[in-house]
């Protein structure tokens, strides 16, 4: 597999919203008889289109249970969980906190956790450059940090829990005002890197270890990083050179969702046939894009409590 492809797709699956791909949540209208199965897809990095990322996907799926795929792009993590809630969709690439979130509403079931060459786990984290005056987190109060987008789980959340930890005050960040520094947030994990690498008042990224490992030296990473990331071996095999601040505990990866009032045997189906998945399965032959991950293991709302925990500690109201 291609590395920057591998990297730049990983990270769809930290992010939360939903358009058709007119753009409009509107298009996603009730099932009909030319789609048996209504599949949201959660934005992925910038110049990845997702749709074609997921074509083996689907064709696998068709194969497998005969039902018909309609697959849509979400605008962002928010319309994900509305395009369910709002019985526009029966299933969903989604992000962790978008199971916790769908959890307590009561409208989602977790279908499985998805796993990349074996990991289930990944980790966040925050970078500066080397020739920063930034040696610690706690160095960051009153500067300008830049992050993935707003609710994206490792761009934003998990980020803004370690700055707590390390004596910060993020106010009422993602969603309101920060008062202990500076937040921005881009669209993506990578234009977040971007932005710290090309505007001087930014002194520190937020993002997906997926992004920023490339570029900081497998001499900074920390042991569970190198014993659990699927990105450990790409660690500084690419420039610029980043310098590693911290990194978060393991986050569970990103899961498929599925509307809970979802009813009928295709349910069963396709989450049966998603489970027992191969990787060659998932692939297909005719993605353009390659797949980030390599699986989907069983998995419940219950292997998320890392992310609900970050959840409730940021005070996060997203989709209650």
């Amino acid at each position: 597999m291609d590395r920057r492809n591998f990297l730049k797709t990983a990270g769809a699956a930290g992010t939360i919203g939903i358009s058709g791909l007119s753009g409009c949540l509107g298009v996603l209208g009730g099932g009909g008889e030319d789609a048996d199965v209504r599949f949201v897809l959660t934005p992925a990095e910038s110049d990845v289109n997702v749709k074609e990322q997921y074509a083996g996907v689907f064709d696998y799926l068709e194969s497998e249970t005969g039902a018909s795929i309609e697959p849509k792009v979400a605008a962002d993590h928010q319309a994900v969980l509305q395009a369910l809630e709002n019985d526009q969709a029966d299933i969903a690439d989604a992000s962790p906190t978008l199971a916790v979130v769908g959890d307590n509403a009561g409208v989602t079931d977790v279908v499985g956790i998805r796993v990349a060459y074996g990991a289930s786990r990944y980790f966040s984290t925050i970078t500066t450059q080397p020739d920063s005056p930034i040696d610690s987190l706690s160095d960051l109060a009153d500067e300008t940090v830049v992050f993935g987008a707003r609710l994206s789980t490792s761009g934003s959340l998990f980020p803004l829990k370690m700055l707590a930890d390390a004596g910060l005050d993020v106010g009422d960040a993602p969603e309101g005002e920060v008062t202990g520094f500076t937040g921005k947030w881009s669209n993506d994990h990578n234009t977040a890197i971007e932005q710290l690498l090309e505007r001087d008042e930014y002194m520190a990224a937020g993002t997906g270890a997926f992004v920023s490992l490339p570029h900081v030296p497998q001499s900074q990473l920390p042991e569970q990083v190198m014993n659990i990331s699927s990105d450990a071996d790409t660690a500084g095999t690419e420039d610029p050179e980043l310098q590693l601040l911290a990194a978060s505990d393991p986050i569970p990866r990103a899961p498929l969702l599925s509307r809970r009032s979802w009813e009928g045997s295709v349910r069963s189906d396709v989450q049966t046939a998603l489970l027992d998945a191969t990787e060659s399965d998932l692939k297909g032959s005719n993605a353009s894009d390659e797949l980030w991950f390599t699986g989907v293991a069983e998995a419940t709302i219950d292997d998320y409590e890392p992310v609900r925990n970050v959840k409730n500690t940021l005070g996060l109201e997203f989709g209650n």
